[in-house]
């Protein structure tokens, strides 16, 4: 998965920033609120980020295939610092020099990749992690065109074999597109969201 003439680093990291923006938005009485990950509240989805971000920070530096990295931290009382401090690990790592030529193993895919299309499989997740986050809380992303238009072009590429989406994997099989739907619907949709089932209501 990659996306030609991009910087990929940078484009995570605006992903990245705008889901710790909505998660900083969660009050204590947010956190057992459902989300569109199903089965899921707002402290297990944001504990799954935050492990998301430690594994691929240890990817990024030649551990991902340690599965310890990839763990929920156990202590969720503060979910919001959690994710915070996940953050700031895989973005440094991400910023290290050649860590997109470096290759990162993801045991979650069964499989190794180059760091720039690592970083393109982290960089779409945390648009859609930003936006499921927003939803459960009833307010917006907030994301320029320019990387909704390249997050749908990675929501394109990736595989849509059943045997990768459903339970247990990262994203659900893609849904049918109606005619003139915007950027990021299309992008949600085509990994298994229906954003028309989460509408934005301002907090």
């Amino acid at each position: 998965m990659t996306v030609t003439g991009t910087d990929i680093v940078e484009l995570d990291r605006i992903a990245v920033y705008e889901a710790l923006r909505v998660v900083e938005l969660a009050q204590d009485e947010d956190w057992e609120r459902d989300t569109p990950c199903a089965g899921w509240d707002l402290r297990r989805l944001v504990a799954h980020m935050a492990a998301q971000h430690h594994g691929f920070a240890a990817a990024a530096r030649g551990a991902g295939g340690d599965r310890a990295y990839w763990q929920e931290p156990q202590d969720m009382g503060d979910p919001a610092r959690t994710h915070r401090a996940a953050a700031t690990a895989v973005l440094a790592a991400f910023a290290e020099p050649g860590a997109t030529e470096r290759e990162f193993a993801l045991p979650e895919l069964g499989a190794s990749f180059p760091g720039g299309t690592a970083i393109g499989f982290h960089f779409i997740d945390y648009v859609v992690h930003a936006w499921d986050v927003a939803a459960a809380l009833g307010v917006t992303v907030d994301l320029s065109k320019d990387v909704l238009d390249i997050t749908l072009v990675v929501a394109r590429l990736v595989p849509t074999d059943p045997a990768g989406r459903g339970p247990g994997f990262a994203f659900a099989p893609p849904l049918d597109v109606p005619p003139g739907t915007d950027p990021l619907d299309e992008t949600l949709r085509l990994l298994g969201r229906t954003p028309e089932q989460w509408p934005a209501k301002s907090r």
